[in-house]
């Protein structure tokens, strides 16, 4: 079966389903976008090693995964997302170790943020891709990262589908808010390590920016 290499196009997360997030992955020779619901943690960190926006003054989880690999000469060549039961994706991690390879079992969302933190390449089957992958129409002026509306429809049926992950996630209204308040809220949820609450805060900051 070929491999096919995915990019990450963005993250977005549900306006009714509390706590549901979708990653969007798109192949990179060709038009189809793989959604895959995950949970708000994995989310945020994913979101903070694609954006490098949000500095955690502790290492999370994934950051510490990697400082222990580093510190042991392991390294992450890659990320095969190689199956899909019941509309959950199963993924391996290809690591090595002094030139000895290992294929470690994960989660697909633990799997693609240890992926960015290695910059390690994604790939999937194609026939996972024939079978999950969809077509969605792009603007040519908004940036690779950004979501359209015809994603976040997509995406908002997918995610009441199939919210496998989900965690609670902060509700607080953000738009009443300044930007020099939200920048300082934002701050502050660093400091405090409410990466539930800066991911909230750094959408809206991201929302009036564009």
């Amino acid at each position: 079966m070929s491999l096919v290499r995915l990019n990450i196009k963005g993250i977005s997360y549900s306006q009714t389903q509390n706590g549901a997030y979708a990653l969007i992955l798109s192949e990179v020779d060709g038009d189809r976008k793989l959604p895959i619901v995950i949970g708000a943690f994995e989310a945020q960190s994913i979101a903070i090693a694609l954006e490098k926006e949000i500095k955690p003054p502790r290492p999370l989880t994934h950051d510490l995964f990697k400082n222990f690999s580093d510190r042991f000469d392991i390294v992450v060549k890659q990320v095969i997302i190689h199956k899909l039961v019941d509309g959950v994706f199963y993924s391996s991690i290809i690591c090595e170790r002094d030139k000895i390879e290992e294929i470690i079992d994960a989660r697909t969302s633990d799997a693609i943020a240890l992926a960015l933190r290695f910059k390690a390449p994604i790939f999937t089957y194609k026939n996972i891709l024939d079978k999950a992958g969809i077509y969605l129409k792009t603007t040519p002026k908004k940036k690779k990262e950004d979501v359209s509306k015809e994603e976040e429809a997509v995406i908002e049926e997918l995610i009441m589908g199939e919210d496998r992950e989900s965690v609670k996630k902060t509700s607080e209204d953000y738009t009443k808010f300044s930007l020099k308040e939200l920048n300082q809220m934002l701050d502050q949820a660093v400091d405090q390590e409410d990466y539930e609450k800066a991911a909230a805060i750094r959408d809206e900051i991201s929302k009036r920016q564009k």
